[in-house]
């Protein structure tokens, strides 16, 4: 089932997840559901509070990068709270969007590589190191889990010169192809 994705000013894109075990209700239709909304609105990553959940929970497919990111190929994860545990000094400065931010793309610093822990879709603890593109996605879903968006790594001037498409996000006046919950409608 295709779920609305909540948009810049929803109180749950702010607010700090909690872990969840096996017993969470419906895990696996919420699973099903994060790949079908993220994949309608041809998004590469999607976190549960992403569909108005306060959840450790994301998923991640970017396989349709894998001729410009070769680290791209095959990366398709589901991350049951996961936690990022090393970050290298090394960082790469790259455009991003997020489908919380219809219309908006901004150049974000992240670290090249890292070392993640999480529990993927059968509960079964996994540790990998990535980097790229790879490292990137994962940082970029990994912060809505802790009520950090895109928006907190852009300067004051870019904020202000991104003012008036992030009120129109709030009220809803924004243009998308996917099915959206803005604060005011």
């Amino acid at each position: 089932m295709i779920l609305p994705v909540y948009t810049y000013g929803q109180p749950v894109l702010r607010e700090k997840t909690h872990d969840i075990d096996a017993d969470y209700p419906g895990i696996k239709q919420l699973i099903a559901d994060m790949f079908e909304t993220m994949y309608q609105a041809e998004g590469i990553g999607l976190a549960a509070p992403q569909i108005g959940r306060s959840i450790r929970l994301l998923v991640i497919d970017t396989d349709a990068l894998k001729k410009s990111y070769p680290e791209c190929r095959k990366f398709k994860r589901v991350m049951i709270n996961p936690e990022i545990v090393e970050k290298s000094d090394k960082t790469i400065v790259q455009e991003e969007g997020c489908l919380s931010f219809p219309g908006i793309h901004e150049k974000v610093e992240r670290a090249a590589r890292i070392r993640v822990r999480y529990l993927n879709e059968d509960f079964v603890a996994q540790e990998e190191i990535l980097e790229n593109f790879a490292a990137r996605v994962v940082q970029h879903e990994y912060e809505h889990l802790d009520g950090e968006m895109l928006i907190d790594h852009i300067s004051p001037i870019r904020k202000q010169l991104n003012k008036g498409k992030l009120n129109s996000i709030i009220k809803g006046a924004t243009s998308c192809a996917y099915q959206i919950k803005p604060v005011k409608k």
